[in-house]
């Protein structure tokens, strides 16, 4: 069983006005539902500069590390440092979300759209249906992001059922 983390810290001063401003921006730019969001791609975009500063001493894993985030699409191959993965913002993490990437193609006119169209099992990566807009896609994933089309049922009016029985009892009359 895996260890259960936090998902992400608040700021220490809640009521910071610089930082509010700044939040509801991002809020705006990229249709988060809360702030929580954002204090989540906070503590993620925390999360691999403290794993970074621990490849600084221990060079040999350092090439994976900075493999998984090529494929997550927030560095680049060629500039693969330790430098690069410090520079990492929470705007790049936000950036790589399944809801910016659908408005970003064009699958959806708003950045809130984009939202609905995937809480509302709209959007399929690949074969699979994905229902959380904060998903983190990557770049092998990207190409592969498309509109769910559901197949249209026939319904048969009252009609076509009455001329259906009508000819199941001919051809039962004739096989008499």
């Amino acid at each position: 069983m895996r260890k259960q983390r936090k998902k992400y810290s608040r700021p220490r001063n809640l009521f910071d006005v610089n930082r509010i401003s700044v939040d509801k921006e991002i809020v705006k730019n990229y249709g988060l539902k809360n702030k929580s969001e954002i204090w989540k791609a906070d503590l993620e975009v925390n999360r691999i500069r403290a794993q970074a500063k621990k490849l600084i001493v221990n060079p040999e894993k350092q090439e994976s590390f900075f493999k998984k985030l090529e494929g997550m699409g927030l560095i680049k191959s060629k500039e693969a440092s330790i430098d690069s993965v410090l520079s990492i913002s929470k705007e790049n993490l936000l950036d790589r979300r399944l809801q910016t990437i659908v408005f970003k193609l064009g699958l959806a006119k708003t950045i809130k759209e984009a939202r609905q169209l995937i809480v509302h099992k709209k959007i399929k990566i690949g074969d699979g249906l994905v229902t959380i807009p904060s998903y983190i896609v990557k770049l092998s994933e990207e190409s592969k992001i498309k509109l769910a089309r559901k197949e249209k049922v026939k319904k048969e009016t009252k009609e076509e059922k009455k001329e259906e029985e009508l000819n199941e009892s001919a051809e039962g009359e004739q096989d008499e």
